[in-house]
Protein backbone atom coordinates (compact mmCIF):
# COMPACT_ATOMS: atom_id res chain seq x y z
CA UNK A 1 0.00 0.00 0.00
CA UNK A 2 1.66 3.65 -0.75
CA UNK A 3 1.21 6.18 1.36
CA UNK A 4 0.14 9.52 -0.24
CA UNK A 5 1.16 12.26 1.39
CA UNK A 6 -0.24 15.64 0.08
CA UNK A 7 1.95 18.49 0.28
CA UNK A 8 1.15 22.03 0.81
CA UNK A 9 -0.05 24.19 -1.72
CA UNK A 10 2.52 26.56 -2.12
CA UNK A 11 1.40 30.45 -1.16
CA UNK A 12 0.94 33.09 -3.83
CA UNK A 13 2.82 36.23 -2.29
CA UNK A 14 0.26 38.22 -4.29
CA UNK A 15 -2.72 36.58 -2.11
CA UNK A 16 -1.19 36.67 1.55
CA UNK A 17 -2.41 39.05 3.42
CA UNK A 18 -1.53 42.84 4.12
CA UNK A 19 0.58 43.17 7.29
CA UNK A 20 -0.72 45.50 10.12
CA UNK A 21 1.67 48.51 8.92
CA UNK A 22 0.19 48.21 5.09
CA UNK A 23 -3.39 47.71 6.12
CA UNK A 24 -2.94 51.18 8.51
CA UNK A 25 -0.98 52.71 5.35
CA UNK A 26 -4.50 51.74 3.55
CA UNK A 27 -6.87 53.13 6.15
CA UNK A 28 -5.00 56.46 6.61
CA UNK A 29 -4.53 56.99 2.53
CA UNK A 30 -8.58 56.21 2.17
CA UNK A 31 -9.10 58.39 5.08
CA UNK A 32 -7.19 61.40 4.06
CA UNK A 33 -8.31 60.81 0.26
CA UNK A 34 -12.05 61.20 1.92
CA UNK A 35 -10.99 64.18 3.82
CA UNK A 36 -9.92 65.62 0.61
CA UNK A 37 -13.23 65.12 -0.87
CA UNK A 38 -14.77 66.44 1.45
CA UNK A 39 -13.11 69.44 1.55
CA UNK A 40 -13.08 70.19 -2.44
CA UNK A 41 -15.98 72.35 -2.05
CA UNK A 42 -14.16 74.68 0.37
CA UNK A 43 -12.60 76.96 -2.37
CA UNK A 44 -15.95 77.60 -4.08
CA UNK A 45 -17.39 78.90 -0.73
CA UNK A 46 -14.26 81.08 0.33
CA UNK A 47 -14.51 82.42 -3.67
CA UNK A 48 -17.43 83.31 -2.97
CA UNK A 49 -17.42 85.14 0.00
CA UNK A 50 -14.52 87.23 -0.98
CA UNK A 51 -16.44 88.42 -4.34
CA UNK A 52 -19.45 89.14 -2.42
CA UNK A 53 -17.34 90.93 0.46
CA UNK A 54 -15.29 93.02 -2.04
CA UNK A 55 -18.19 94.19 -4.30
CA UNK A 56 -20.66 94.72 -1.68
CA UNK A 57 -18.88 96.32 0.83
CA UNK A 58 -17.19 98.32 -2.10
CA UNK A 59 -20.78 99.30 -3.11
CA UNK A 60 -21.75 100.45 0.61
CA UNK A 61 -18.31 102.44 0.80
CA UNK A 62 -19.69 104.28 -2.87
CA UNK A 63 -23.03 104.94 -1.26
CA UNK A 64 -22.10 106.64 1.65
CA UNK A 65 -21.41 110.60 1.85
CA UNK A 66 -18.13 111.01 2.21
CA UNK A 67 -17.01 107.38 0.92
CA UNK A 68 -15.41 106.89 -2.03
CA UNK A 69 -14.09 110.31 -4.02
CA UNK A 70 -13.83 109.04 -7.68
CA UNK A 71 -17.82 107.89 -8.06
CA UNK A 72 -21.25 107.50 -5.86
CA UNK A 73 -23.60 104.62 -6.11
CA UNK A 74 -26.93 105.89 -4.49
CA UNK A 75 -27.16 104.24 -1.37
CA UNK A 76 -30.43 102.40 -2.28
CA UNK A 77 -29.05 100.81 -5.21
CA UNK A 78 -25.75 99.98 -3.07
CA UNK A 79 -27.61 98.56 -0.44
CA UNK A 80 -29.51 96.07 -2.95
CA UNK A 81 -25.73 94.99 -3.90
CA UNK A 82 -24.76 94.35 -0.92
CA UNK A 83 -27.98 92.05 -0.11
CA UNK A 84 -28.13 90.19 -2.84
CA UNK A 85 -24.60 89.52 -2.92
CA UNK A 86 -25.17 88.47 0.89
CA UNK A 87 -27.72 86.43 0.87
CA UNK A 88 -26.16 84.54 -2.46
CA UNK A 89 -22.94 83.96 -0.09
CA UNK A 90 -24.99 82.55 2.11
CA UNK A 91 -27.02 80.16 0.58
CA UNK A 92 -24.43 79.24 -1.64
CA UNK A 93 -22.15 78.30 1.75
CA UNK A 94 -25.78 76.29 3.22
CA UNK A 95 -25.85 74.31 -0.10
CA UNK A 96 -21.83 73.47 -0.74
CA UNK A 97 -21.69 72.88 3.52
CA UNK A 98 -24.60 70.40 3.19
CA UNK A 99 -23.06 68.73 0.17
CA UNK A 100 -19.40 67.98 1.25
CA UNK A 101 -20.34 64.90 3.11
CA UNK A 102 -23.06 63.92 0.07
CA UNK A 103 -22.47 59.66 0.30
CA UNK A 104 -20.39 59.74 3.88
CA UNK A 105 -22.45 58.16 6.80
CA UNK A 106 -21.72 58.58 10.18
CA UNK A 107 -20.74 61.46 12.51
CA UNK A 108 -19.00 63.09 9.50
CA UNK A 109 -22.06 63.62 7.43
CA UNK A 110 -24.00 65.16 10.72
CA UNK A 111 -21.27 67.02 10.88
CA UNK A 112 -21.47 68.31 7.21
CA UNK A 113 -24.78 69.33 7.80
CA UNK A 114 -24.62 70.92 10.89
CA UNK A 115 -22.11 73.13 9.49
CA UNK A 116 -24.70 74.13 6.06
CA UNK A 117 -27.69 74.68 8.46
CA UNK A 118 -25.52 76.71 11.15
CA UNK A 119 -24.70 79.71 8.14
CA UNK A 120 -28.03 80.87 7.20
CA UNK A 121 -29.23 79.58 10.68
CA UNK A 122 -26.51 82.20 12.63
CA UNK A 123 -26.83 84.97 9.94
CA UNK A 124 -30.21 85.59 10.09
CA UNK A 125 -29.85 85.25 14.19
CA UNK A 126 -27.09 87.97 13.79
CA UNK A 127 -29.61 89.97 11.41
CA UNK A 128 -32.35 89.95 13.71
CA UNK A 129 -30.50 91.17 16.45
CA UNK A 130 -29.36 94.32 14.56
CA UNK A 131 -33.08 94.95 13.55
CA UNK A 132 -33.90 94.86 17.25
CA UNK A 133 -31.06 96.88 18.13
CA UNK A 134 -32.33 99.64 15.39
CA UNK A 135 -36.17 98.94 16.61
CA UNK A 136 -34.82 100.41 20.38
CA UNK A 137 -33.18 103.55 19.02
CA UNK A 138 -29.72 102.31 16.93
CA UNK A 139 -29.07 105.43 14.32
CA UNK A 140 -28.29 104.73 10.71
CA UNK A 141 -24.56 105.49 11.30
CA UNK A 142 -24.14 102.69 14.23
CA UNK A 143 -26.65 100.14 12.12
CA UNK A 144 -23.96 100.75 9.30
CA UNK A 145 -20.98 100.06 11.83
CA UNK A 146 -22.95 96.95 13.45
CA UNK A 147 -23.76 95.19 10.48
CA UNK A 148 -20.76 94.54 8.64
CA UNK A 149 -18.87 93.63 11.55
CA UNK A 150 -21.71 91.21 13.12
CA UNK A 151 -21.65 89.26 9.56
CA UNK A 152 -17.88 89.26 9.80
CA UNK A 153 -17.86 87.95 13.35
CA UNK A 154 -20.51 85.12 12.26
CA UNK A 155 -18.09 84.22 8.83
CA UNK A 156 -15.17 84.09 10.87
CA UNK A 157 -16.51 81.94 14.00
CA UNK A 158 -18.16 79.40 11.05
CA UNK A 159 -14.57 79.18 9.22
CA UNK A 160 -12.87 78.20 12.77
CA UNK A 161 -15.75 76.07 13.21
CA UNK A 162 -14.66 74.50 10.01
CA UNK A 163 -11.34 74.24 10.75
CA UNK A 164 -11.95 72.10 13.58
CA UNK A 165 -14.45 70.37 12.02
CA UNK A 166 -11.94 69.23 8.86
CA UNK A 167 -8.48 70.01 10.36
CA UNK A 168 -8.05 72.90 8.01
CA UNK A 169 -4.94 75.46 8.59
CA UNK A 170 -6.03 77.42 5.59
CA UNK A 171 -9.79 77.98 7.11
CA UNK A 172 -8.20 78.44 10.70
CA UNK A 173 -5.76 81.41 9.45
CA UNK A 174 -9.01 82.87 7.32
CA UNK A 175 -11.16 83.18 10.25
CA UNK A 176 -9.05 84.36 12.38
CA UNK A 177 -8.14 87.73 10.06
CA UNK A 178 -11.93 87.75 9.46
CA UNK A 179 -12.42 87.94 13.15
CA UNK A 180 -9.54 90.63 13.59
CA UNK A 181 -11.13 92.33 10.46
CA UNK A 182 -14.62 92.87 11.85
CA UNK A 183 -13.84 93.69 15.04
CA UNK A 184 -10.99 96.69 13.83
CA UNK A 185 -13.38 98.26 11.34
CA UNK A 186 -15.60 99.73 13.32
CA UNK A 187 -12.85 101.94 14.65
CA UNK A 188 -12.23 103.37 10.99
CA UNK A 189 -15.62 104.79 11.42
CA UNK A 190 -18.08 104.85 8.96
CA UNK A 191 -17.97 104.56 5.71
CA UNK A 192 -14.13 103.76 6.07
CA UNK A 193 -15.32 100.35 7.75
CA UNK A 194 -16.98 99.36 4.38
CA UNK A 195 -13.05 99.90 2.67
CA UNK A 196 -11.53 97.70 5.05
CA UNK A 197 -14.16 95.08 4.91
CA UNK A 198 -14.31 95.01 1.40
CA UNK A 199 -10.11 95.28 0.95
CA UNK A 200 -8.66 93.10 4.42
CA UNK A 201 -12.06 90.49 4.52
CA UNK A 202 -12.64 90.02 0.84
CA UNK A 203 -9.24 90.31 0.15
CA UNK A 204 -8.75 87.46 2.73
CA UNK A 205 -11.31 85.47 1.01
CA UNK A 206 -9.57 85.32 -1.98
CA UNK A 207 -6.24 84.87 -1.15
CA UNK A 208 -7.63 81.69 0.89
CA UNK A 209 -9.35 80.15 -1.92
CA UNK A 210 -6.74 80.03 -3.99
CA UNK A 211 -4.24 78.31 -1.69
CA UNK A 212 -6.63 76.03 -0.49
CA UNK A 213 -7.43 75.42 -4.08
CA UNK A 214 -3.68 75.00 -4.83
CA UNK A 215 -3.25 72.42 -2.00
CA UNK A 216 -6.10 70.20 -2.60
CA UNK A 217 -4.85 69.61 -6.18
CA UNK A 218 -1.24 68.91 -4.93
CA UNK A 219 -2.74 66.75 -2.44
CA UNK A 220 -4.14 65.12 -5.03
CA UNK A 221 -1.60 63.85 -7.12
Amino acid sequence: MTDHTELPTPVDPDDAPPSADEALALIRSQQTALERDQLSGIPWILGVWGVAWSVGFFALWSGYEGGNPWFSIPLPIAGTIFGVFLVGSIVTSAVIGMRLNRGVRGPSNFSGAVYGIAWPVVSLGAYLMGVALALNGMDGELQSLFFPAIYALVAGTMYLMGAALWRSIDQLVLGAVIIVTGTVAPFFGAPTNNLVMAVLGGGAFLVAAIVMSISLRRAAR
